[in-house]
């Protein structure tokens, strides 16, 4: 099937595998064509069509990893008009029960290995929860075996996913997305990286999130290319995936292309069958890294789950950008809703005006957000005089590429001068043996913050504090302010399942960690001791910042 002609509405993308005998799913244990995928879809239709309850919103909750099942109830869900709720496995009692009530699930899907996390949970509406691995469930499928197509046609406008945010700098909110938007999403990504049925599709991002779903998962099925499924990322078994699955693409979202280039080079990396791949978030040196070590091209774009506002990477950018956007995108103050100063640079490539140059990055036109899911508050903040607020900060140069300069959390504030932790980070990147970093800001006893630094070394790399502050100084773009007073060397940073740093945790943590702190000093760095921890509290007090420090 051509990208020009494929349905507009998830069911008919379905619909039109039924009589399909490509191979649809790999995984661990066992492939399907999409002749069998679509039957097994069918029945798991039946299944919940026997369950509904017409007076409730036809709302289905599915907490696994990445298995063949997932992929059937979003096939039964497409069929039948329901909502497939992707439920993060991360989230634990009230907070996993608080997604489940907010979103009105009828049924859960779940998996033996994550069955407990329901224990003793008040679920709302919810009145099964099927564990895939359980008997009971093969009864209950086994009864609606063979089933017909559901016979009704589904418009393009049904909602078909309720998927939350990552909850990197809040509450997740669970945005909407119906079957139109995502067989867009569909025509639009098979453009993008070239997909084509020969083609086989390696997800190891969670399927309850977007980035798998929208570039990984439904643009596959359009176009009948095979699926083939890790249960969860690994970055040791990347490279033997790619290769025992023969993938020619992937998706990613956050960090796992660093954690990739962290494993032991070999000579035959190049070795495998990738052609391509497409994600968001990743930096300029692994872009270029993980492109030179596996001789795959990569595509790396701005986007968010709301898909709201798009910026796209096109040749000959600066570093560091994010690339251009349509003319409707564009910075704006928060406060004023006036458009920021562009962006520029001294001869050492250091912002000059950041202050004045960043803001958030708003899409002034008309656009696919669909809105969140019982979320007034959320959608007025999101949507604000006919335009659409990202949440995301950046700048603007006056060739007109945007930078990405963090979340609106990402804001410090340092001896009076505000700037992003982003533009910090990146160049933190550079430092060898740093696999990630991450800049956020900790109080300071007087007022505002004090730059702290997180740094994840690869296996074997010791933190050496004269090294550090010798190349933090050498760094031409590196501005005055930005400094890090703390430097934490951590064995991993806190992350979501979709790959992205918890700064709230490290936030929260401070200099408080099990981890090795160095402060800085007149000449560099030395190890934090108790000695300052008792000091710095000593400081707060004094100056009144007590209910600060325990923020």
């Amino acid at each position: 099937m051509m990208a020009d002609s494929l349905p507009s509405s998830m069911a008919d993308i379905v619909r039109a595998r039924a009589d399909d005998d490509r191979v649809a799913v790999r995984s661990d244990d066992r492939s399907w064509t999409y002749r069998e995928w679509v039957q097994c879809c069918a029945d798991r239709a039946a299944l919940w069509t026997a369950l509904l309850d017409p007076q409730r919103p036809p709302h289905i909750g599915v907490l696994l990893d990445n298995v063949t099942e997932f992929t059937m109830w979003l096939g039964a869900a497409a069929l039948t008009g329901a909502t497939v709720v992707g439920i993060n496995p991360t989230r634990r009692g009230e907070q996993l029960a608080h997604d489940v009530r907010h979103t009105e699930c009828q049924i859960i899907i779940t998996e033996a290995s994550a069955l407990h996390l329901f224990d003793g949970l008040e679920l709302g509406s919810a009145s099964h929860i099927f564990d895939i691995d359980a008997a009971v469930y093969e009864a209950a499928v086994s009864e609606h075996r063979g089933s017909q197509l559901p016979p009704a046609t589904v418009e393009p406008g049904v909602q078909f996913l309720l998927l939350f945010t990552s909850g990197t700098s809040g509450t997740p909110k669970a945005v909407i997305c119906t079957q139109g938007r995502l067989a867009g999403l569909c025509q639009a990504m098979i453009g993008v990286v070239g997909l084509q049925s020969a083609d086989v599709t390696y997800i190891s991002m969670p399927l309850f999130h977007s980035n798998a779903l929208f570039t990984g998962w439904a643009p596959s099925v359009a176009v009948g290319a095979t699926v083939a499924l890790r249960r969860k990322f690994s970055a040791s078994e990347f490279l033997p995936d790619v290769r025992r699955f023969g993938a020619t693409y992937f998706n990613y979202v956050g960090k796992p292309l660093a954690y990739v280039l962290a494993t032991p080079a070999r000579p035959d990396d190049g070795d495998n069958s990738l052609i391509r791949g497409f994600g968001n978030e990743a930096n300029d040196a692994d872009l270029a890294g993980f492109a030179e070590r596996f001789g795959c091209r990569l595509i790396d774009g701005y986007g968010q789950t709301e898909t709201g506002a798009s910026i796209v990477r096109v040749a000959d950018m600066p570093a560091g950008a994010l690339g251009v956007a349509a003319p409707s995108v564009k910075i704006l103050d928060p406060r004023t809703g006036d458009e920021c100063e562009r962006a520029r640079f001294d001869d050492r490539q250091r912002l000059l005006n950041g202050e004045a140059a960043t803001g958030e990055i708003v899409n002034t036109a008309s656009t696919t957000f669909e809105g969140y899911w019982n979320n007034a508050e959320a959608n007025a903040e999101r949507m604000r005089s006919g335009a659409y607020w990202t949440g995301d900060l950046g700048y603007r140069d006056e060739a007109g590429f945007f930078y990405f300069a963090g979340r609106n959390a990402d804001w410090l504030r340092v001896d009076g001068e505000n700037f992003a932790a982003t533009p910090v980070e990146r160049i933190l990147a550079r430092l060898p043996g740093v696999v990630l970093g991450a800049v956020y800001g900790v109080p300071d006893p007087i007022a505002g913050d004090r730059v702290m630094a997180a740094l994840q070394l690869a296996e074997g790399m010791v933190f050496d504090p004269v090294a550090f502050a010798n190349f933090v100084a050498s760094q031409p773009d590196f501005g005055p302010k930005w400094m890090p007073s703390f430097v934490r060397i951590t064995d991993a940073l806190p992350m979501t399942q979709t790959n992205k740093v918890l700064k709230r945790e490290l936030v929260l943590q401070r200099w408080e960690c099990a981890d090795p702190v160095w402060v800085a000093v007149a000449n560099g760095y030395r190890e934090f001791t108790s000695a300052d921890r008792a000091a710095l509290a000593e400081a707060f007090h004094l100056h009144g910042r007590d209910a600060v420090i325990a923020r």
